[in-house]
């Protein structure tokens, strides 16, 4: 989730805060933190795991995986556990927020044009080429294969997250780099659980499905802007692709490539709106001085002017904008908390008690391959074809962006948590043993990756270190050979 990258700068309303402002304040600045999402879901890995090997473990397992939650659709029933629930509805939102991210940069960001979008995702291929390729080769011919895809994927938010603790040492369009690379890898795990992770087609609730698109590439098209109307249709479209066999989420991203990017009002006129009702606005006061502290009122004609900007600024930005920076807060703060608190639990030692020493065996071997694709495939995979787009004059690092940060985030780029759990669920459904061994080697592998990324950008951003002079240096020659 990109959602507060921006480098242009916060405007804050004018005026004095209330109590109730100086209480809100923190939490509201916390969560405009781009490390923000990544702390809590953080915190919330950790109690998942402090409490599936707790004496409550068993509360753990029950509430998650036992009880069920009906819903009552017309004449039947969808009945499924509170943690099937929460990964196939609510995580639909966030799949949608991801596909809102992957359209907007295909349209106005980095992947617009072949040359901006070459570095990314060329890195961003050979971070799922390289961990797929590992883990494949360690369980060929075995069943266990199925999993090649879990160390495929990053998480953007603590890989951001990671990132932002270092501040202003870091280039901006190093964050641009590793936010854009993280869309492409987001949009190659995709098509990997579309594609691969798919079975049992029912090609009847796939045909509604494809007829609900269609209605909603019509809605764009005739001008419609309602968000709560296309949300609406898009739980429709949830239903239909639930029962098609697709795993539901991919609804979300469906619905994301109908939202309507552009606005309605040119951006010149609109300035020319706000500042004439501006004008108008600062003629419109009631005069004379206010006693000390007191906030000088606006009149009525003033207040229909606020109005009327507010619902200009409406149609100057799109619905794509607007939904993208209303589900931010929601998909970052609760939704993905509770996927990593209802996911991450893996009670240490189960596999003896659910498959034997064979499965422990086996459990070790996935959670090793996942661990060893992070850890290894990722920093591997994303430097060496960055490194080789850039030889082949296809790429040019960005501005102030040195081989030494690249390194850098190729092993953040191994932060794979989210995705990653959400891809090992689909794999070993119904194999609790060998889940677990996935849900180990990804946090085990994240962290491994996130802690020695923030050492090799500490070294890289040192001033006058070592490392920062090596990176330029290197940095500058594939460059100038591309260039």
């Amino acid at each position: 989730m990109a959602e507060g990258s921006s480098t242009r700068k916060r405007l804050t309303v004018p005026g004095r805060p209330s109590l109730a402002d100086r209480l809100v304040d923190p939490f509201q600045r916390f969560g405009q933190l781009q490390a923000g999402g990544g702390v809590l879901l953080l915190v919330m890995a950790a109690v998942a795991m402090v409490w599936a090997n707790s004496p409550w473990a068993e509360s753990y397992h029950h509430l998650w995986h036992e009880v069920k939650v009906a819903v009552k659709i017309g004449a039947g029933d969808m009945a499924m556990s509170l943690g099937h629930w929460i990964n196939d509805l609510l995580m639909g939102l966030f799949f949608l927020l991801v596909g809102l991210e992957i359209k907007r940069e295909v349209r106005d960001g980095e992947l617009s044009s072949p040359r901006k979008a070459a570095l990314p995702v060329a890195a961003a291929l050979g971070g799922m080429i390289v961990p797929a390729g590992i883990y494949a080769a360690m369980h060929w011919g075995q069943p266990t294969i199925r999993g090649w895809g879990v160390p495929m994927a990053t998480d953007i938010a603590f890989a951001l997250g990671v990132l932002a603790l270092l501040g202003k040492r870091i280039p901006v369009s190093l964050r641009l780099f590793l936010t854009t690379l993280a869309i492409a890898d987001d949009l190659g795990a995709l098509l990997v659980i579309a594609i691969f992770y798919t079975e049992n087609l029912d090609l009847n609730s796939l045909g509604i499905a494809g007829l609900i698109m269609v209605v909603l590439v019509a809605m764009g098209v005739a001008g419609f802007r309602s968000l709560m109307l296309y949300m609406l249709v898009g739980a429709v479209l949830w239903y239909f692709v639930f029962h098609s066999g697709i795993h539901a989420t991919i609804a979300g991203v469906a619905l994301a490539m109908a939202i309507p990017a552009r606005p309605r009002v040119d951006a010149r006129k609109f300035a020319a709106f706000t500042r004439e009702a501006l004008d108008e606005f600062e003629q419109g006061g009631t005069g004379g001085d206010t006693p000390r502290g007191r906030l000088r009122r606006t009149t009525v004609d003033q207040q229909e002017l606020v109005h009327a900007i507010e619902s200009a600024g409406a149609e100057a930005g799109s619905p794509l904008h607007r939904l993208e920076h209303t589900l931010f807060p929601w998909v970052g703060f609760l939704i993905v908390p509770l996927f990593a608190l209802a996911n991450s639990g893996v009670h240490i030692g189960s596999g003896a008690s659910q498959a034997g020493a064979e499965g422990v065996g086996g459990e070790m071997r996935v959670g090793l391959g996942v661990a060893l694709g992070l850890m290894l495939g990722k920093p591997i995979g994303v430097l060496l074809f960055a490194w080789l787009a850039v030889k082949a004059g296809l790429a040019v690092l960005p501005s102030g962006v040195r081989w030494g940060h690249i390194h850098g985030v190729s092993w953040l780029a191994g932060i794979g948590f989210t995705m990653a759990l959400f891809i090992a669920n689909l794999a070993f459904a119904g194999q609790p043993a060998l889940l677990d061994g996935a849900k180990l080697g990804i946090l085990g592998g994240s962290l491994v990756a996130g802690v020695v990324g923030l050492v090799v950008l500490l070294v890289a951003t040192r001033p006058g270190g070592g490392g920062a002079s090596v990176a330029s240096d290197a940095g500058a020659r594939p460059a100038d050979d591309g260039g």
